[in-house]
């Protein structure tokens, strides 16, 4: 019938049976056994792998879990302080420079050749100190002229008046006699002033600067002899913002500090206030009078100053140290016991405290909020801290350093 299978047989040359299927026939694409105990030992020796891989994987896993749990990192070494209350210097910086309360460029009040000069560079002089000498012999000799005529007249009006007095002589004469005496007088009077302005006097107590005339030079009222400064006292010419106008007032003390002498502090002292701000840049103009008795300040110095305003008392204080400045604010390790060890020993852990602080000073910084008094505070070494980490601590941090002076 159509559909069945039909076997041939046939004999081979060794007398054997083949049998010959047809095309049809399924039997002959089945998988001989070998393949398929091939395929079986590759699948059994890929399981073994991955089973061993996930069996090691999961050890090491174990294992370092049960290495970290019992290998803790020691307690790590910090300074640390306590936390106090102080009272808090406030003040309001502001730049300026020095100026001289009395400085002048000598000048002559008549011009002439020099014959002589009585001062030397640099020399503190005294107010009526003679400094310069032009040539005056002509008015002196003007100035014999007129006493020898002074005299003439003195002794003609006696005898005019004696002459009157008797009736001898008219009462003109005795008033010509005083008309020329007087005249005589007054040349007197006017060339004494000339020879006067012939000599250069200080007009003040104060220190010389750098000669600026030759000896046997023809001067002129505009020619510039020599700088005369008073520096005892020096005025501080200070900008501060308009802001502070209402706790800035007269007689207020002042910090003055310049570049030449770092660390040193001049004190100084309000003693004028401009009644006008500065309409481009909204800053007032303070004048605050310095005492240099050293002299080690010059005018045109520039200055950093500070007037001093009412303290903050009660403030909590910490070492500048024991705050971490960053971009996303400021913050402090505290300190706080967290248990026992295995001896019985209290387990100091930290935690990171968000702060607000205030003013800056010596080494110092005030705390506005986030610690309180009493605390204990990492001072030194929060490179290495974390939030609950255990520590250890081994003292107070070392001052801060001394201000390093400019090469």
């Amino acid at each position: 019938m159509d559909g069945d299978v039909k076997t041939f047989v046939r004999l081979d040359g060794d007398g054997s049976d083949a049998v010959a299927r047809a095309p049809g026939d399924t039997a002959s694409r089945r998988p001989k056994p070998k393949l398929v105990r091939w395929f079986v030992i590759v699948g059994l020796l890929l399981a073994l792998v991955l089973g061993g891989l996930y069996g090691f994987n999961r050890y090491r896993d174990q294992a370092i879990k049960e290495f970290f749990a019992g290998n803790k990192p020691p307690p790590a070494p910090v300074a640390a302080v306590e936390a106090t209350t102080a009272t808090v210097p406030r003040s309001v910086s502001g730049i300026g420079s020095l100026a001289a309360v009395q400085e002048v460029t000598i000048t002559p009040e008549v011009g002439g050749r020099v014959t002589d000069i009585l001062f030397k560079p640099g020399d503190a002089v005294k107010a009526g100190d003679p400094l310069v000498q032009i040539n005056d012999a002509p008015d002196r000799a003007d100035l014999a002229n007129y006493e020898a005529q002074a005299r003439w007249a003195a002794a003609s009006l006696e005898r005019a008046r004696a002459l009157a007095t008797r009736q001898v002589g008219p009462q003109q004469n005795v008033d010509e006699w005083q008309s020329k005496l007087d005249q005589a007088r007054a040349s007197i009077l006017k060339t004494q002033a000339i020879i006067d302005q012939k000599k250069v006097w200080a007009p003040f107590a104060g220190r010389l600067g750098v000669r600026q005339v030759n000896l046997g030079e023809i001067v002129t009222t505009s020619s510039k002899l020599v700088t005369l400064t008073e520096l005892h006292q020096l005025y501080a010419n200070i900008t501060l913002p308009s802001t502070m106008r209402d706790q800035v007032k007269l007689g207020q003390d002042v910090e003055v500090m310049v570049d030449a002498f770092p660390g040193r502090k001049f004190k100084a002292r309000i003693t004028t206030i401009e009644p006008q701000v500065r309409a481009d840049t909204r800053m007032m103009s303070v004048q605050a009078t310095l005492p240099n008795p050293d002299e080690a300040l010059l005018p045109g110095m520039f200055v950093n100053a500070a007037v001093v305003l009412p303290p903050e008392p009660d403030r909590v204080v910490l070492p500048e140290t024991a705050v971490d400045y960053t971009l996303y604010g400021d913050s402090v390790y505290v300190v706080r016991e967290d248990g026992t060890d295995a001896n019985g020993k209290p387990v100091l852990k930290v935690r990171r405290t968000p702060v607000t602080t205030g003013k800056r000073w010596e080494g110092k910084v005030a705390v506005l909020s986030g610690v309180k008094p009493g605390d204990t505070v990492v001072a030194a070494g929060q490179v290495k801290l974390q939030d609950d980490g255990v520590v250890v601590v081994t003292g107070e941090p070392p001052p801060p350093p001394a201000k390093p002076t400019p090469q």
